[in-house]
């Protein structure tokens, strides 16, 4: 994920990253309407940097998500949904960019699982009483909590690659043709 590429000049990344941060606060306005499946739009709202690290900049990607994580903290009745964002799901494709330009696939896999574990502590022990809403009630012990989460995280970090392979596939490359 972490390429150099290029979208266009200053002007047509800027408007790249301002459809992305608007497509991204879609999904977290979403979230924040469902009844349920607020973790899995949560989610999605975070392969919209992805897509601005990989059509424009790593760059691109940390101010798509500064934008949207300001304005859902603005603008957003709930804010754990946004906090959300701004704790884990926006943040990690440009960590995930960064480590995964490590040499070696076991220092990739040790930072990635630190920033998992690092985010789940902070949700946890700083902001559990605003996430309890999402947790089945079956997951009331900090080491379910941890296990668990390492678990999902394992899995949702290989299904992500899988997403930005197909955006690099199929929009990335009709992006780049359009120019």
């Amino acid at each position: 994920m972490g390429g150099q590429r290029r979208y266009g000049g200053g002007a047509g990344r800027t408007a790249l990253v301002g459809v992305l941060t608007g497509l991204s606060l879609a999904v977290l306005y979403l979230a924040f309407l469902a009844p349920s499946g607020k973790l899995a739009l949560v989610a999605a709202a975070g392969l919209f940097p992805a897509g601005a690290v990989v059509s424009a900049s790593l760059t691109a990607g940390w101010l798509c998500y500064a934008a949207t994580g300001i304005l859902a903290l603005v603008l957003l009745p709930s804010k754990s949904v946004a906090l959300l964002y701004l704790i884990f799901f926006g943040l990690w494709p440009m960590v995930k960019s960064m480590l995964e330009r490590l040499p070696s696939r076991v220092m990739e896999w040790v930072g990635k699982l630190l920033v998992c574990n690092l985010a789940l502590s902070v949700v946890w022990f700083g902001l559990k009483s605003l996430f309890l809403p999402f947790l089945p009630s079956a997951l009331s012990h900090t080491w379910m909590i941890f296990g668990v989460g390492n678990l999902g995280f394992v899995i949702y970090d290989l299904g992500f690659s899988g997403l930005i392979a197909f955006y690099t596939l199929r929009v990335d490359k009709v992006l780049r043709k359009n120019r």
